[in-house]
């Protein structure tokens, strides 16, 4: 089984449904094989040019390895990348404030210097194929949450979340809306501490 990735450039961020809806669009097109653009010759997998957007088809078995590699490449390009599979938009910014800090996922996914919009959207897949999501800033400090519900994740009974962060001594809060964890992942990133005083952490 294999699974794709489409990089393409756009002039400002974009949102899921329009990456989706661009993603759809080329899909339906045709290759070219004339004028190759230089970010083609740097993507990892097999490589298919569209007009103005490039298709990077991969095994399931090396998604994460070889996404992280695309979602590298495309930012080093400043351009967006589209994961059908996740249906989630990596955009060039906007950026947290810390250099090098990583998102992790419960579905193998880890992106370097995540934009803030692609955090927000993360946030919204946490279920059982995605149990936690979690943004370092290695060697200082971390924001991570799982959903709760009694042990079976996803669905429309999680009875909020658990968050914890870890600076020093590790703290844990549970919160029961979506964007209260939202919000606290925003404001870690952008270097605002905020939902530390707004929460009960123990």
């Amino acid at each position: 089984m294999s699974v794709e990735l489409m990089v393409w450039d756009e002039p400002v961020p974009i949102t899921r449904d329009q990456a989706r809806a661009t993603y759809l669009a080329v899909r339906k097109s045709r290759p070219v094989t004339d004028a190759v653009p230089e970010v083609a010759k740097e993507l990892p997998g097999l490589v298919t040019v569209f007009p103005g957007h490039v298709l990077v088809s991969m095994d399931l078995e090396a998604m994460d390895e070889i996404s992280g590699q695309v979602f590298a490449v495309a930012r080093a390009h400043g351009m967006v990348c589209y994961d059908p599979q996740r249906d989630l938009v990596h955009n060039v910014g906007p950026l947290g404030i810390y250099q090098g800090m990583q998102l992790h996922t419960g579905d193998g996914m880890i992106v370097h210097d995540p934009d803030l919009g692609l955090v927000h959207d993360v946030l919204g897949t946490l279920s059982a194929q995605n149990p936690f999501a979690a943004l370092v800033a290695f060697g200082r400090h971390f924001l991570q949450v799982s959903p709760l519900d009694g042990g079976h994740l996803g669905g429309d009974h999680t009875e909020g979340y658990e968050v914890e962060y870890k600076e020093g001594t590790m703290v844990r809060a549970v919160l029961t809306d979506l964007a209260d964890v939202r919000r606290a992942f925003h404001e870690y990133a952008t270097g605002d501490r905020a939902f530390l005083s707004r929460h009960a952490w123990s």
